[in-house]
Order: C-alpha cells, then structure tokens, then sequence
C-alpha cells in the first residue's frame, strides 16, 4: 500500500521534515516578523491572528513558533552577527530585507540541522517574492558571507566531496 501522505504531496526528507510546510512556515514566519517590526505588537497576538486568519493546514506550525519567538529572542546576537556584511546602517534596510537578514542569520546560526545552501536559497525565495527588485541578490550576498565565518566547516566538508 502506497504513503498515504506521499499521495497527498505531503513528502518528507529522511529526517522527516515535510519541505513544503517548512517553506510554508518561513514564508508565514517572515510575515509574522515584518509585522513585529512594525507594530511592535505582542508575539503572541501576532502568532494568534496568523493562526486564525490564514490556513494552516500544510505548515510547520511548530517551526513557524520558533522563528516567531526565537528571532526576537535573540536579535542583537543575529543583528551583530549580519550587520558587518552591510554597506549601509541597520535602519536603512527595507523592513522585507531586515526581516529576511534576521530569519537567515537564525537559521546559520542558531539552526545547523539545516543545510546553509537550504537557508539561503529559501532566504532569496523570499526576497524575490516580496522584496525590492534586487533585494534577492542583496540578501544572498550578506547570507553567503555569514554562512561562511558561521557555516565554514560545513562549506568545506562539502567542497572536499
């Protein structure tokens, strides 16, 4: 008998992450980050209207709750992280911008389980979809450079194969 959620589409990596509701839950994610960033709402409220308003039912819901409340946890260590890579001031970014930096510094720093070329390339997904007209190439240039003092072992490892 075939995997009932493999007929659905709902497949999953060997580690058992569904890719798709993962992507889902970054795409939520940022959304949810843009609009801490200009709000200043509660977490918490903003990750209730999320739930309640759009649907839910192929995303990483428990991933989405990370990336929600655990970039705002430690934002100076992602900001510091990132913002030597910057030609220009932290307040200058675009909002999309700043909320992709952050969600990306996460996921190299905070996240190894995830591979770097993963978190770029959803990072530019991203950007492409709702950012500036070049905003992607910025985003992907600060990221590689991140990934590389963050990432090093796991880019040589895998320039090595």
């Amino acid at each position: 008998m075939a995997n009932s959620a493999n007929e659905q589409g709902k497949s999953k990596t060997p580690s058992g992450i569904n890719p798709a509701a993962r992507r889902r839950a970054r795409h939520y994610g940022m959304q949810a980050l843009y609009q801490w960033q200009m709000t200043r709402d509660p977490l918490a409220d903003i990750e209730l209207q999320f739930l309640t308003d759009y649907d839910f039912g192929n995303v990483d819901v428990e991933y989405f709750h990370t990336l929600v409340h655990q970039i705002p946890a430690h934002l100076d260590e992602l900001e510091e992280a990132f913002s030597g890579y910057l030609d220009r001031q932290l307040k200058d970014l675009d909002a999309i911008e700043l909320a992709l930096l952050r969600m990306g510094s996460y996921e190299l720093i905070k996240r190894i389980d995830i591979p770097y070329k993963v978190v770029i390339n959803e990072a530019v997904a991203l950007a492409k979809k709702f950012g500036a007209t070049d905003g992607h190439k910025y985003i992907n240039g600060i990221l590689d450079k991140l990934a590389r003092d963050v990432r090093a072992v796991e880019i040589a490892a895998e320039r090595s194969r």
